[in-house]
This record gives C-alpha cells, sequence and structure tokens, in this order.
C-alpha cells in the first residue's frame, strides 16, 4: 500500500482532550498531558490519532463551539504544545488528525460578534442564517432541544442547529468558503494530516428553509426512504468537499478528510468519499447495529458494497464522545432502542455482559477490512460512567431537553492510567472536570498491562495479529457458519463470532491466533465469543 493510502486500512484512536489525560492538575486534560501519554499508544499499536477540538472556546459544547480555528485553549496549552504534540506523533510514526467544526461557529467567534453589532441589513450578518419576522422562521427545531432559532434584541432571529450559542454558517456566502480553505491551510502547514469533519452532512440548508415537522435530530438523515431533511445531506455539500480536496491533495503525506455524516442509506454516505472529495466517512449504521448475526451481516455487506462501488475504503467504529460505550451498551438485550445517555433511576446495563460483548464486538470489527476507530477508554473496556450525578452534567441536551436526556458526558468521564494515584492517575492532583466512578481502579491501565486476558492486552495482541496478516487491506468471504454465529475468512485468517447461547465447534485443523474470551474445555467458541484462527 503507498505511504499517501496510509488511510485505507488504518486504526484511528479518538481523543477526547479534556478527559485523556491532565498534565497540570486542574482537572482538566490537555496536550502537554496527551504528548506524555503518547509512547503508550504507539506501544497499543494505533496507527493515528484524531484529537477532538482544542480550540478556543467558551466550551459550552465541550469545545464544538469555537471561537477561534486558529489557535489553542488556554485551558489546553498553547500553539506550541500543539506543534510540540504534531512532532512527537510523527517521531512515534502516529499521524494527527485535528477535529473541525464548520457548520457553526461560536456565539463569540469575532465574526458572530461583529454580526450581532453591525445589525439587520449588515454584510457581517450575511456570514450567518439571520431572518426577519414576528414569529421562527420556520419550524425546525435543534438537535438538543427546542426551537433552531435565537431572536436577537433588535427582532431578528438566527438558526442554530445545536446550542444557542452555536450560529450556523451560510455556506453559500464566499467569505465562509474562503475562511475556511485558509483554516485548512493553517493546520496544514503545522503538519497536521488530516481533519475529521463535524456535521459534515449539515454545512447547506434547503434555499427556501423549507418547513420540517419532525425532530431536526442529527440522525435525521438516518431515514433511508425519502428525501434527507432540508437541513442535512443537501447536494451543494458537495462542491465545498470537492474545494476541500484539492487544497489537500496539494500537500505531501496523504493529509485526509473524515466526514461525521449521519445518512443513509449507505449509498448517499458513499457519495462523500468519492475520488474527489472526502477520504472517509464514519459507518454509523455499523456503531448502531443490533447484537445479532443477521443485521450485522446485512450492514457489513451493504457498507462494503457502498464504498467499494466509489473506489473508497471502509470504515469500522464501535464507540466515540458522541454514543454510550459499547461495553454498557451491549449490557442491554439486543434490538434495544438508542440511549441519550443513562443515569441514576435508568435501567442499568449488565456489566459483565456488556463487556464480553464488546471484547468479541471488538474482534469481529477488527477483523474487517478497511480502517477502524477506537474511542479513548475502549482498550481498558471501560463502560459509560451509568450513575453520573446529574447535577454535575454538562452537556447541552440535558438542559435543551428539560431533563429528559442526560446526554454524552457518561462517555466523556476522564479515563484511568493509575489504580492507586488521584484522579486514577489522569493528573497529579485528586481532580477531573467530571468524576470518577468508584470502579475505575480495576479498569486502570496499570492494572491490565502485561496482565494476560486483559482487555488492553486483546486490544494490543488484536492490532499486531491484524497487522501481521494485513486484515484491513484483505477481502471478507462469508463461510457457512452454526445458526447464531458469523464466519468468514479474510485473507489467511478464519473469524467466527458466536452470538447465541449454544458453543459452536471451529472447523477441524484450526490454530487458534486470539480469542475474545477461553474457549470451552471441548475447543468450542461459547456464546458471545469471537475467535481469529489460521488453517
Amino acid at each position: 500500500m503507498p505511504t499517501d493510502a496510509w488511510w485505507r486500512d488504518a486504526v484511528i484512536y479518538q481523543i477526547y482532550p479534556r478527559s485523556f489525560a491532565d498534565g497540570d492538575g486542574d482537572g482538566m486534560g490537555d496536550l502537554p498531558g496527551i504528548t506524555a501519554r503518547l509512547p503508550l499508544l504507539r506501544r497499543l499499536g494505533v496507527d493515528a490519532v484524531w484529537l477532538s477540538p482544542f480550540y478556543p472556546s467558551p466550551q459550552h459544547d465541550a469545545g464544538y463551539d469555537v471561537a477561534d480555528y486558529r489557535g489553542v485553549d488556554s485551558r489546553f496549552g498553547s500553539l506550541g504544545d500543539a506543534d510540540k504534540l504534531i512532532a512527537t506523533a510523527h517521531d512515534l510514526g502516529l499521524k494527527i488528525i485535528v477535529d473541525l467544526v464548520p457548520n457553526h461557529t461560536s456565539n463569540e467567534h469575532e465574526w458572530f460578534r461583529a454580526a450581532v453589532e453591525a445589525g439587520p441589513g449588515s454584510p457581517e450578518r450575511e456570514r450567518y442564517i439571520f431572518r426577519d419576522g414576528d414569529e421562527p422562521p420556520n419550524s425546525w427545531q435543534s438537535v438538543f432541544g427546542g426551537s433552531a432559532w435565537e431572536r436577537l434584541p433588535d427582532g431578528q432571529w438566527y438558526l442554530h442547529l445545536f446550542d444557542v450559542s452555536q450560529p450556523d454558517l451560510n455556506w453559500d456566502h464566499p467569505e465562509v468558503r474562503a475562511e475556511f480553505l485558509d483554516i485548512l491551510r493553517f493546520w496544514l502547514d503545522r503538519g497536521v494530516d488530516g481533519f475529521r469533519v463535524d456535521v459534515a452532512h449539515g454545512l447547506i440548508k434547503d434555499a427556501d428553509l423549507t418547513d420540517w415537522t419532525a425532530p431536526s435530530v442529527i440522525l435525521g438523515g438516518l431515514d433511508p426512504v425519502g428525501p434527507p431533511p432540508p437541513m442535512w445531506d443537501q447536494e451543494g455539500v458537495h462542491e465545498i468537499y470537492r474545494q476541500w480536496r484539492a487544497v489537500l491533495d496539494g500537500y505531501p503525506g496523504g493529509r485526509i478528510l473524515v466526514a461525521e455524516a449521519w445518512v443513509q442509506p449507505e449509498e448517499r454516505l458513499a457519495r462523500y468519499v468519492r475520488p474527489d472529495e472526502m477520504h472517509q466517512a464514519f459507518n454509523f449504521p455499523y456503531l448502531e447495529a443490533p447484537w445479532s448475526p443477521a443485521p450485522l451481516r446485512e450492514i457489513i455487506d451493504s457498507s462494503l458494497a457502498a464504498n467499494d462501488a466509489v473506489g473508497a475504503t471502509t470504515t469500522w467504529v464501535l464507540s466515540n464522545h458522541d454514543v454510550v460505550r459499547h461495553a454498557s451498551r451491549l449490557g442491554f438485550p439486543p434490538g434495544e432502542g438508542r440511549k441519550p445517555g443513562i443515569g441514576v433511576g435508568d435501567p442499568q446495563p449488565d456489566s459483565a455482559l456488556g463487556l464480553r460483548r464488546a471484547r468479541a464486538a471488538t474482534l469481529l470489527m477488527l477483523a474487517l477490512p478497511g480502517s477502524a476507530y477506537l474511542y479513548q477508554g475502549e482498550e481498558l473496556g471501560l463502560p459509560e460512567h451509568t450513575t453520573l450525578p446529574d447535577d454535575v452534567r454538562q452537556d447541552p441536551a440535558w438542559e435543551r431537553s428539560g431533563h429528559t436526556e442526560r446526554g454524552r458526558d457518561g462517555c466523556r468521564v476522564p479515563i484511568p492510567w493509575e489504580a492507586d494515584a488521584p484522579s486514577y492517575g489522569f493528573g497529579p492532583a485528586d481532580a477531573s472536570w467530571l468524576p470518577q466512578p468508584a470502579i475505575w481502579a480495576e479498569y486502570a491501565l496499570d492494572r491490565q498491562v502485561d496482565v494476560p486476558g486483559s482487555t488492553w492486552e486483546l486490544y494490543r495482541s488484536a492490532l499486531a495479529v491484524r497487522r501481521e496478516h494485513e486484515l484491513g487491506s484483505g477481502e471478507l468471504v462469508w463461510l457457512a457458519g452454526d445458526e447464531g454465529a458469523l464466519a468468514f475468512r479474510n485473507g489467511d485468517v478464519t473469524v467466527v463470532t458466536n452470538f447465541g447461547d449454544e458453543p459452536v465447534t471451529l472447523p477441524p485443523g484450526a490454530r487458534v491466533l486470539l480469542t475474545s474470551e477461553p474457549l470451552d474445555g471441548d475447543g468450542r467458541v461459547p456464546g458471545d465469543v469471537t475467535v481469529w484462527a489460521v488453517f
């Protein structure tokens, strides 16, 4: 595989900066903390790191409300710290991908401040989506709950598909397009290897701002039937990404664009990764699939077919900063609906079953051809913090939903490094911006490194075997198997996942490379276990 195509089979590790490692003891993760921990990610065996936003921000939405796209929030460090992080990563052989948030800015961005100051009809307001009227311009709802329109004292309304502090940009304005081309170059010149593009399907809105009576949830594009909602997946987004791709192609080393695009069917999502647009798009249908063989196989097949049709690689992901961690999500009966957070008083997952299934699901995912994304802490088997006190929640979805959605804080709790250290080694002080549960000690990294059977060692072994057998660049061939199981071959590796209660038998002559849990006494695959084997 050419070096410039490193991304086609890469394993990319997502870091949520405020919760990864705290270098100065203030309870907030930072860039120096991340830099100090990069050698451990190299040891784990990942190829690249994706950083969620670290830009200057009032933090109303954990940094996805950006006030300055060319700086570093003082809570996380400085531009010099960012440069050192990028250089250190490259010295270790790791690529660095940074988050880019182009759908909206913070209401503290200099552009929005100028728009408020300049008043109705001004050129400054044309960079955003302002409208006149006594009533909201249409029925659109915010992803976080409530109206997507906010009225200023001068009578005009502005659109915010997310929090009221996140006004949507007007991407039909040439200044907006030129600004982001310059932002891309700013970070490319500093050495970043790519961008994960937040809400990539949302930049262009229906020109008539057509009413939409259904909730404007970010999952609105996941309806595979009928036209997309007027705020998502409009045709004009593709022209933007073709312009961006041309910029990235002018830099050496295979710089990439990754779409966060909640779009279905897969054929529409694949349009974002055509040869002259983005390189990858997150596979959310796979993330949302139930723990059941038939729907998983269907999604794997449709994902591969759609991406193969445009010559793109397929991505696989089980957890990120926006969803309940899969070690907890899989602790519920298969087929239960998407959970917008879990808290005190909610039905609680079976933690042992969830971790067992999570380990099996991870081995299944890492054996699939394409690129895989890991979310910080999943290599420790971390569950969701499902009993986080409501009075410490910071996700705007909690307030804007009228306390009906607990939101995403439970998957964002600072991760544990040392069982017996203050803040479990997250930082040098006993401080963390969200409280860590008492059970974190048992998941700490120092309790797992070099411990046979630990989740961290399972991940490290899987990534080593994946690389050795070139599974990321392989080809999937389904095999006949027991009912309640999935079996396939990728290159010389055979993969069997048992979703059922009864153990299944491996084909004769199997030499086991890796198992998510031990085989039974007869060498069979127990329920909720994945095995990699060669013959």
